[in-house]
């Protein structure tokens, strides 16, 4: 596992619409790692368990204080990635491997990781997971002015 440079146990909404592929290996690596699971969609018995709706759910749990970070899946991440990026504050990524995940944290300091349920395997998963939480968001004068511009898009 990689070093984490941020080792608080963190609060992270995990939205899924179908209980298959890796949608319980999130939920039970998250667990393993210290953190705490807020579940959505198809892992909740009382939620709509459609993309667009579980996603949102874990996106709002990161904008209004819930959860510190989301994790949204779906077959492919594309719908889940694309119905969290419809919250104002959101970025984010789909992520189908670790220097991917790397980056999305270092130079877009994404705070939703997007996962496709047929693509991830749980030894991705792993990898994936390592990365996003071993890397911490660039300070960097570029990378700084390109996350604020996408905030003031947001507010637009």
């Amino acid at each position: 596992m990689a070093p984490a440079w941020d080792t608080r146990r963190v609060r992270i909404a995990v939205a899924s619409d179908e209980r298959t592929g890796v949608a319980g290996a999130v939920v039970e690596e998250l667990r393993r790692r210290g953190h705490d699971p807020i579940v959505h969609g198809a892992l909740a018995a009382d939620e709509r368990s459609d993309w667009a709706w579980a996603s949102e759910a874990a996106a709002r749990d990161v904008v209004e204080g819930r959860a510190d970070q989301a994790v949204v899946c779906c077959w492919t991440g594309t719908g889940a990635s694309i119905a969290a990026n419809k919250v104002a504050g959101v970025r984010a990524a789909l992520c189908g491997d670790g220097p991917t995940a790397a980056g999305a944290r270092r130079w877009n300091d994404a705070n939703v990781l997007a996962l496709s349920l047929r693509a991830t395997s749980e030894a991705e998963l792993a990898e994936i997971l390592d990365a996003w939480f071993g890397t911490k968001p660039s300070d960097e004068a570029d990378d700084r002015a390109n996350v604020g511009h996408v905030a003031e898009l947001d507010a637009r």
